[in-house]
């Protein structure tokens, strides 16, 4: 797996340095990553024994996560999907295909492709027996680097709090597996990363 990057330098640093990569990235190589990024996810065990998954809708030049949403749910697993909370929290609903996202406009933000189904309260990723987090990059700790909007921190200490043993997992590109994330006291290790030429798991900690 490549592993580009330092990973030097602050937080902020490094998320400007990994999103100007990715908006250099073509329609058609995203297009390509994002099958690539499918194939490994649904081979991972973690996915294939999950009786329920946490996941979410790519948006921009995010790793895609369309492909994958679609083979989990025709094979019979339960994927819930996050609805932003005005205090960017998340509420959970479940997918049912393509046609039940709608997009949402969400103040100040970018517009977002969320379930229109019921909404089952955050505490709904409590029965998530795996949960796919969005990021910009991992390190050979499994430390994760999030986009610095806090909800998935809020997610992550929720699972905590309640002791889930769900196996957390970072969609990324092959190039944001780097040496170094700087990291932070409440920062909770990944247990493995998918990316478009395979995955790779690191240590599990417990929940």
């Amino acid at each position: 797996m490549a592993q580009t990057g330092s990973g030097k330098g602050n937080k902020r640093t490094l998320r400007g340095e990994i999103l100007a990569v990715r908006r250099r990235l073509t329609a058609g190589d995203a297009q390509k990553a994002a099958a690539a990024l499918a194939e490994h996810a649904l081979e991972l065990s973690e996915l294939s024994t999950a009786r329920a998954v946490a996941a979410y809708v790519s948006v921009g030049t995010e790793p895609g996560t369309h492909a994958l949403l679609d083979a989990l749910h025709a094979r019979g697993t339960r994927v819930l999907l996050p609805v932003l909370l005005p205090d960017n929290d998340l509420d959970w609903a479940a997918y049912d295909g393509p046609d039940s996202l709608v997009e949402v406009q969400h103040p100040g933000r970018m517009t977002l492709l969320e379930p229109a189904g019921e909404r089952l309260g955050p505490d709904a990723v409590l029965e998530a027996d795996a949960v796919l987090l969005p990021g910009l990059a991992v390190d050979e700790r499994g430390t994760r680097l999030g986009r610095g909007g806090g909800s998935y921190d809020r997610v992550l200490t929720r699972l905590e709090r309640a002791a889930v043993p769900s196996a957390l997992v970072v969609l990324l590109y092959d190039s944001e597996v780097v040496a170094h994330v700087p990291g932070e006291a409440h920062d909770r290790p990944v247990h493995a990363v998918v990316t478009p030429s395979g995955t790779r798991r690191f240590v599990r900690h417990g929940v």
